[in-house]
């Protein structure tokens, strides 16, 4: 069974992840930089994560990921990814917000409120209730609300829509 890692833990194996993306090799003072903490606090992070066998770091070495890691990231990753595009996307919620956002409830969700939230995304998506026209809707409503009035007149005009839409659906699968 693998153990839980902290949010901090979290964090810093996502940064690392990042870091290895961005640059090929990783530091310490890289990962200081990107977590705005001091070396000291990153080395005993590291110490942490290496215990764990999350990471291999070694005195003035570069830090790697362990395939144990490179999984835990990539889980971080993908959790902070999903919440941050709902938020920007769906909720409209400004990027550095979004980020600040998905960061804080990445490490509070449930994998299965994760999956509803995935579902609901993809839900989103292709049903011809919801799909862009939906989104683009809701991004109206948020910059300056919506009466009553306007949403009959896009439900009109929604179903007026319906039978090519679904039309379109239909041979999309074929």
């Amino acid at each position: 069974m693998e153990k839980s890692l902290t949010p901090a833990m979290e964090d810093y194996l996502e940064l690392i992840l990042n870091l290895k993306q961005e640059n090929k090799v990783v530091r310490v003072r890289d990962i200081a930089k990107g977590m705005k903490v001091k070396m000291p606090s990153v080395t005993s992070m590291l110490n942490t994560l290496a215990k764990q066998n999350l990471i291999s770091h070694e005195k003035y070495e570069y830090v790697e990921l362990t395939s144990q890691g490179l999984k835990r990231a990539k889980e971080a990753l993908y959790k902070h990814m999903i919440l941050y595009n709902f938020l920007k996307n769906v909720l409209q919620v400004d990027s550095r917000q979004a980020d600040i956002d998905a960061c804080g409830m990445e490490h509070a969700i449930s994998p299965t409120t994760l999956k509803k939230l995935v579902k609901f995304i993809e839900f989103i998506g292709f049903c011809p209730r919801a799909g862009e026209d939906w989104l683009d809707y809701f991004k109206i409503y948020c910059q300056g609300g919506s009466s009553k009035e306007k949403c009959e007149k896009h439900m009109k005009d929604f179903f007026r829509s319906y039978p090519k839409r679904l039309e379109n659906l239909k041979n999309s699968k074929s």
